[in-house]
C-alpha cells in the first residue's frame, strides 16, 4: 500500500509531506519524494497521517472487561477500538484474586497466539501487553479497585501470571510503601516495568521506588497525595526521575485544563503518555455498569461508584487526545503521548508507536480541519469512516 499526499508525523515529532510505502504488516519506506509503486493506493490529500494510537491502561468498552476474561469480550474491545484509530493495545486488570489474574492472563495468551496466527477476528486492535494494575495497592487509595483482593506484592506471583500469559505482562502498578513493595521492585526490576499507583508514598519512598528500578506512574494525580510545596510526594519525585514517564487522563473529568497544560510543561512531551482508563460503558449509553466487580453509574463520560468515587472513564483514547488538544496542547506533544511514548514506555517501540522503515503499518488518518477520523489502516486494510 502507499499512502500518499498527506501529512505524515515524522518520528522527529512534526507534520511533514511524505510518501509511506507499506508492504504486508510492516513499513517499507517512508520518502520525501513521492515515488513508489503499488496497487493499493490511500489518497491522504487533506489529511494527517499519524501511527495508530496505543493505549496502555484501559479496562474495557462498548459492554465489555478485560477481566471478562473471555475471547467474546477481547474481540469486543479489540474491535471497538480499532473503530477508534487505537491499533495496539495493553489493557489493564483490576485488584481480583491470584487465581482469577492467572485465567485471564491465559485466555489473553490464547487470544495473543490467535491473532499472531491469523485466526482471531481481523478487524481488532492488536493485543500487545497486560498492565497489571492490581492486587499489590493500598488499602486507602482504592479507589475502584476491590479491597477484599488487595495482596502483598510477589515476585512469584508477578513471574506466574507472566508464564500464563505467554511473556504479555509488561507493566505492574503497585504501592511502594507496602510490606514488600521496594523488594519486589529491586527483584524484578530486569523483568518487567513498574508502575507507582494507589499510594500514600511521600516524596523519599517515592524516590526509592524509582532507584529500586520503577520508571512509571499510573494515572498521575489520581488515587495518590497531591503535590505541595512541602510535601512533593509521588509527582515531586517522578519529575527528579528524568527516565519515567507519567500517565494521564484526558478526559475532562479527571483532570482540570490548567494542571493538563503545567504537567505537560513540569515533564515535557517526551514522558507524558496519554491513557484513557475507559471501562466498560465507553461507547456505551448512559446507564449502570460494573468494574471490577464493582457497580459504576455512568452519565455522559462521567463514571462513579455510589459513594461519588470516580470509577475510571468512559472516554476512548482517540477523544482524550481530542480532548488534550483542545486544553490547549500542541497537537504534535498530544499526538506523541498517545503514539510512541506509551510503546517507549512497555518497551515496544521498536515495533510500534512511530511511522518508519521495518516498524508495524498501523495508522490513524485524521482530516487536517477538525481532527475527525478519516481512515484507520492495519495492514493492507482500510477502515473508512
Amino acid at each position: 500500500m502507499i499512502i500518499k499526499n498527506g501529512l505524515v508525523f515524522t518520528e522527529d515529532g512534526t507534520f511533514e509531506p511524505r510518501t509511506v510505502l507499506t508492504k504486508d504488516d510492516e513499513i517499507l519506506y517512508v520518502s520525501v519524494d513521492g515515488k513508489g509503486e503499488a496497487s493499493n493506493v490511500f489518497d491522504a490529500t487533506g489529511c494527517f497521517v499519524l501511527p495508530g494510537l496505543t493505549d496502555i491502561h484501559f479496562h474495557g468498552c462498548a459492554g465489555h472487561d478485560f477481566c471478562d476474561g473471555t475471547k467474546e469480550a477481547f474481540d469486543a474491545i479489540a474491535s471497538y477500538e480499532l473503530t477508534q484509530g487505537v491499533t495496539s493495545i495493553c489493557p489493564a486488570t483490576m485488584t481480583l484474586s491470584a487465581e482469577r489474574l492467572t485465567e485471564i492472563c491465559e485466555s489473553a495468551a490464547d487470544y495473543h497466539v490467535a491473532q499472531l496466527n491469523n485466526t482471531a477476528k481481523t478487524d481488532t486492535a492488536e493485543l500487545v501487553g497486560i498492565h497489571m494494575e492490581g492486587p499489590f495497592i493500598n488499602v486507602n487509595k482504592k479507589g475502584a479497585q476491590n479491597a477484599a483482593y488487595v495482596q502483598a506484592p510477589s515476585a512469584d506471583k508477578i513471574r506466574g501470571w507472566q508464564q500464563a500469559s505467554g511473556g504479555l505482562v509488561r507493566l505492574i502498578s503497585l504501592a511502594p510503601e507496602v510490606d514488600g513493595a521496594i523488594d519486589c521492585i529491586k527483584e524484578c526490576a530486569g523483568e518487567f516495568r513498574f508502575s507507582i499507583a494507589h499510594t500514600e508514598a511521600d516524596y523519599d519512598t517515592a524516590c526509592k521506588a524509582f532507584e529500586a528500578g520503577a520508571d512509571h506512574v499510573t494515572h498521575l494525580y489520581n488515587a495518590m497525595p497531591p503535590f505541595t510545596h512541602r510535601a512533593p510526594g509521588v509527582i515531586g519525585a517522578a519529575s527528579d526521575a528524568e527516565e519515567s514517564f507519567v500517565e494521564l487522563i484526558c478526559d475532562g473529568v479527571h483532570i482540570a485544563p490548567s494542571v493538563v497544560r503545567a504537567t505537560f510543561k513540569l515533564f515535557g512531551d517526551d514522558r507524558v503518555v496519554l491513557i484513557s482508563d475507559s471501562m466498560e460503558a465507553c461507547g456505551m449509553p448512559d446507564g449502570t455498569y460494573s468494574l471490577g466487580g464493582l457497580e459504576v453509574h455512568v452519565t455522559g463520560n462521567r463514571a462513579t461508584l455510589a459513594d461519588g468515587t470516580i470509577a475510571g472513564s468512559a472516554t476512548p483514547l482517540y477523544k482524550c487526545l481530542l480532548t488534550a488538544v483542545s486544553m490547549g496542547i500542541p497537537l504534535e506533544s498530544a499526538v506523541k503521548a498517545a503514539t510512541i511514548n506509551p510503546c517507549r514506555s512497555i518497551g515496544i517501540d521498536h515495533k510500534y508507536g512511530s511511522i518508519a522503515p521495518n516498524k508495524k503499518a498501523h495508522f490513524l488518518i485524521l482530516d487536517q480541519k477538525d481532527l475527525s477520523i478519516k481512515a484507520v489502516i492495519k495492514g493492507q486494510e482500510c477502515y473508512r469512516h
